[in-house]
């Protein structure tokens, strides 16, 4: 298996403002330095990164500057990370259109992986509709991933409609998309993160890795926090995955390329 760390703990994530008025041009953002990130997450040991569509974006019309960051740190993007509403009819062509994008950007830079979260909850409460609607969108996804040449894997997520196990497999029922386990998000929403990738062994195409300290609650590197990694990675061995594991941390209060270091420690550890 092969290490990588996303960049989202150089400044944590926020998103276009230009979404709120306008769909089309919504997209997730790490609020910092990329530059600073690729040098720093290969300077730990990693191989590899995962950005967010709006930070690959900022390369669209120079696409050779971030070829070379990236060969200069020796780091493959491994994959995009973007989401979406998915269950409002009216938008979904604006947001699909977004996820073209995406797409078309990761191909560009060599990435595997579309990864994809979304679902989004209603101020009236969740009908059981929209889970048929998140279901067909994710689909789509999966077809336009596929037209780039790439695969495309969902990531559930809290304050989505997949949080819980139950949730998970409304959408694993009902949509062909791979499945991105992230284990903090899957502990935190009630799951036991190695029993559900032994689950789903045929779904896994992608493993987000990150520690969760529930009270009071935040996200930690690996080995800070309670989750159980020996499992954890005995499930992952035992389903037949053998390709990235990619550290996300949402954000550190220290200096995150500590964090990475210490999750890659942790990880040299766990693996041998």
């Amino acid at each position: 298996m092969l290490l990588a760390y996303h960049s989202i703990t150089w400044g944590g994530v926020v998103g276009d403002a230009t979404g709120v008025t306008s769909v089309k041009d919504l997209c997730y953002r790490a609020n910092g330095s990329m530059e600073q990130a690729i040098r720093e997450i290969a300077g730990a040991g990693y191989e590899g990164t995962e950005m967010f569509d709006g930070n690959v974006a900022d390369y669209a019309d120079r696409p050779d500057d971030l070829r070379r960051l990236l060969d200069e740190a020796g780091l493959a993007l491994v994959s995009v990370y973007t989401g979406a509403n998915f269950v409002y009819e009216e938008i979904l062509p604006d947001e699909l259109d977004r996820v073209h994008r995406a797409a078309g950007l990761a191909a560009t830079f060599g990435a595997e992986q579309l990864v994809v979260g979304g679902g989004a909850r209603r101020a009236a409460g969740t009908p059981e509709s929209d889970y048929d609607r998140l279901g067909t969108a994710l689909d789509t996804v999966t077809d336009i991933a596929e037209e780039h040449g790439l695969s495309a894997c969902y990531h559930p997520h809290l304050t989505t409609i997949v949080e819980s196990p139950d949730e998970l497999e409304k959408i694993m029922s009902r949509s062909r998309i791979g499945f991105c386990p992230d284990t903090a998000h899957l502990a935190a929403g009630g799951g036991d993160p190695a029993e559900l990738i032994r689950r789903y062994p045929d779904r896994i195409r992608h493993v987000h890795l990150k520690d969760l300290r529930r009270e009071p609650f935040s996200f930690q590197p690996l080995g800070q926090g309670e989750l159980d990694f020996t499992e954890v990675l005995a499930a992952v061995r035992e389903v037949g995955y053998d390709r990235w594991l990619v550290v996300e941390l949402d954000a550190y209060d220290g200096d995150p390329a500590e964090a990475a270091r210490i999750s890659r420690t942790f990880l040299e550890k766990a693996l041998t």
